[in-house]
Formats: structure tokens, C-alpha cells, sequence
């Protein structure tokens, strides 16, 4: 019996020892989180003398501005996959009833940029007019200047609406036309025309 009653009364101060190290651990606690309230206002003080400070690296930010500006624009001419050092090329402006068609190549033939009416996002009987020829021609060459293109040797073939539109859209946006030539092919008593058609 006295043995029982030791061995339940060890369990029982253990107990009693677990809650007493709980209890003061919790009243320990308590303290400590109201000291570190405390402290945690003098630390925001501290922490506004930081940001006083920010403002004069801030004075040093318009440099930075001007700096990601260069920066933006690096990354149009690094977007070209395999970008080429090209500074004059070739425009195709291929202008029919239906669509338009701009690609740009350098002077070997090699596409550096193209677009279309369809790419550009215009359906149906859109795809023919003279806006759409200018956006195609916008696009076209924002793809070709990541290339580095500068001046630009215009063909124009066929006869659409978006002929001009095509040719002032990429004088516009800052490539020098050396030629602007019309290479539609007209047909000189070559094919033999169809039958007649019978009604």
C-alpha cells in the first residue's frame, strides 16, 4: 500500500511540477510580452529614422528612372530570337482585295519581321482596309527594328486598299525609305484566259 501510494505520489508531483513549470512559464510569458511591447515602440522610431533616410537615395532615383528606360528598350532588341545587327533591309507589302501582307527581310532574303491583317487581330472584310494595312506595317516593323533595321527598301505588290497606308505607316514610325518601287506583275499576252462562260 505505501508502495502504491509512493508510486502515485511521484506521478502526481510530476504532475503538480509539470503544471507548476507550466504556470510560471505562462506568467513568464506574460511579462515578456508586455516588455517586448514596449520595446516595439522606441523599435518603430527607429525604424521611421530609416525611412527619413530613404529620401536620399531618392534623389538618386531619377538616375535609376532614366536608367530603366535604356533598360526597357534593350529588352525589344534582346526579344529577337537570334538578333541580327541589320541595319538596312527589304519591305514586301503585299496589298490585295482581301488582305495585306508586310514582310520584312534583310538584304540576302532572310525574314526578319512580318505581319498580316489576320495576326494583327482584324476579321472579315477588315482585312482590307487601309487601318488595318497600317497597324500590319506598325507591327511588321516593331518587329524588324529589334533587329536594329534602320532604312528600308520598299516593294509594293498588288493592287488593295492598304497600298499607301502601308508605305506612311513604316515612314512614321522612324525608318528611312530609300526606294519605293511597284513590282505588281502585269500579265503581257502570256496565260491563255478561259473558255467563255456559257449561260
Amino acid at each position: 500500500m505505501a508502495e502504491e501510494t509512493n508510486s502515485t505520489n511521484p506521478d502526481e508531483t510530476k504532475t503538480q511540477g509539470e503544471a507548476g513549470e507550466k504556470q510560471p512559464a505562462a506568467a513568464e510569458v506574460a511579462p515578456k510580452a508586455e516588455a517586448a511591447a514596449l520595446p516595439k515602440r522606441p523599435a518603430e522610431k527607429k525604424t521611421a529614422k530609416p525611412k527619413k533616410e530613404q529620401p536620399a537615395p531618392a534623389a538618386g532615383a531619377p538616375e535609376s528612372l532614366s536608367l530603366s528606360t535604356e533598360e526597357v528598350d534593350k529588352p525589344k532588341i534582346v526579344k529577337a530570337k537570334g538578333s541580327k545587327n541589320v541595319h538596312s533591309g527589304v519591305a514586301h507589302v503585299l496589298a490585295t482585295f482581301n488582305n495585306t501582307t508586310v514582310t520584312i527581310t534583310d538584304l540576302k532574303g532572310d525574314v526578319i519581321g512580318w505581319s498580316s491583317a489576320g495576326k494583327v487581330g482584324f476579321k472579315g472584310s477588315r482585312k482590307s482596309t487601309a487601318y488595318a494595312a497600317q497597324m500590319v506595317a506598325q507591327d511588321a516593323s516593331r518587329q524588324a527594328m529589334g533587329h536594329g533595321l534602320k532604312e528600308v527598301e520598299v516593294l509594293v505588290k498588288g493592287p488593295g486598299a492598304g497600298r499607301e497606308s502601308a508605305v506612311r505607316a513604316l515612314q512614321a514610325i522612324g525608318l528611312d525609305l530609300t526606294v519605293i518601287r511597284d513590282v505588281t506583275p502585269v500579265p503581257h499576252n502570256g496565260c491563255r484566259p478561259p473558255k467563255q462562260r456559257r449561260v
